[in-house]
């Protein structure tokens, strides 16, 4: 299990790195923190937790700085596994799908399917597809969240990564008819 959380920080130039240091200063060390480049507000850190208690949890979410705090439950499917972590350099992208409830199972199978040949065509690593603790919302609306954390060597490997005519691309599209829809995102891992 993990916890994973979206800070707003102050618009001051350093509050995304004055709030990454104190992040990484916790009691419990995150597995990982980033900072936004495309898709997030600019004054947003993101950080993943091994899964908090509720008193660590508070912590993060009133570390100095933060005006505003979003998290979520996740729990790891077919990655990541151990202790692993995101690989450094590169972009990451955090990939949120909204799926059909009874989808998840068969969405992280074609998810698994696909991996090798992409990993193996693309300068691209899969750190990890969650599964989030699902909401009131997506209760009532029959839904599920994965998020999928994928770094590539840059923006440009990203984009090469959409060619429709690789076989992992041809399964992705499989598992493209059970979304509802996906918000991709991209972010640095904060060394």
């Amino acid at each position: 299990m993990y916890d994973y959380f979206e800070l707003g920080v102050g618009r001051e130039r350093e509050a995304v790195t004055l709030a990454a240091a104190r992040l990484k200063a916790s009691a419990v060390p995150p597995v990982a923190v980033f900072s936004p480049l495309l898709g997030y507000p600019s004054n947003t850190v993101l950080a993943l937790f091994p899964a908090l208690d509720a008193e660590a949890a508070l912590a993060v979410a009133r570390i100095e700085g933060a005006v505003s705090v979003q998290s979520t439950r996740l729990s790891a499917t077919a990655r990541p596994t151990g202790d692993a972590a995101p690989l450094p350099g590169g972009v990451s992208v955090h990939n949120w799908f909204h799926i059909d409830a009874a989808a998840a199972e068969a969405f992280v199978d074609l998810s698994v399917e696909a991996w090798p040949d992409f990993e193996a065509r693309f300068e691209a690593r899969i750190f990890g597809l969650f599964l989030a603790e699902a909401s009131e919302t997506d209760l009532d609306h029959g839904a599920r969240r994965l998020l999928l954390m994928t770094r590539y060597r840059d923006l440009g490997e990203w984009q090469a990564s959409r060619d429709p005519t690789t076989e992992a691309m041809k399964t992705f599209a499989r598992r493209r008819e059970l979304t509802r829809v996906s918000l991709a995102r991209s972010c640095l891992l904060i060394p």
